[in-house]
């Protein structure tokens, strides 16, 4: 995958696309978030910019990402955290995880590749949900376990985030 400089306007931008194609499709209501909230100009972009950036995150996954038994493409633990790393801000991280929070919960249902995802990204940046100041999940984090998408159990507890597939 080609590399941004990091903590730029392109770096996040990439990460907002893969938050919105990590359920295997953009939904119409991720599409009327992104406006709704404005995120493109959030992050520094306009329009054409993050069009590009999306159309070279496509181009990339076609050559890097492996595809699953349902044809669906992947990519790896490496490679995501490799584009999480050109995010080392924390006041970014929190700016871009917010986001990607925002767009997984869009369309009322997670699925395990979304849960993964913000998994993924708590660990990379060292980050708790329930140490946050604001966000869309609710500050006290009560220990729960939940059934999401497919019948993948997630369970809150303690600060902890788990996925559970399978």
């Amino acid at each position: 995958m080609r590399k941004y400089t990091n903590n730029s306007p392109e770096a996040g931008a990439r990460i907002v696309a893969l938050a919105l194609m990590c359920d295997g499709a953009i939904d119409r209501s991720e599409v009327l978030l992104l406006e709704r909230q404005n995120v493109l100009a959030r992050l520094g972009l306009d329009n054409e910019r993050f069009d590009l950036i999306y159309y070279e995150y496509c181009t990339d996954m076609l050559s890097c990402a492996q595809r699953t038994a349902s044809g669906q493409l992947e990519l790896d633990k490496h490679r995501i955290k490799a584009l999480l790393g050109e995010i080392s801000d924390p006041v970014l991280q929190e700016k871009i995880l917010r986001i990607m929070l925002d767009i997984v919960h869009a369309d009322h249902h997670l699925t395990a590749g979304e849960v993964t995802l913000i998994a993924q990204t708590l660990e990379c940046w060292g980050m708790d949900l329930c140490e946050m100041t604001w966000s869309s999940v609710p500050r006290h984090c009560q220990s729960s376990e939940t059934t999401i998408g497919n019948g993948t159990a997630v369970s809150i507890s303690g600060g902890k985030h788990y996925a559970a597939t399978g």
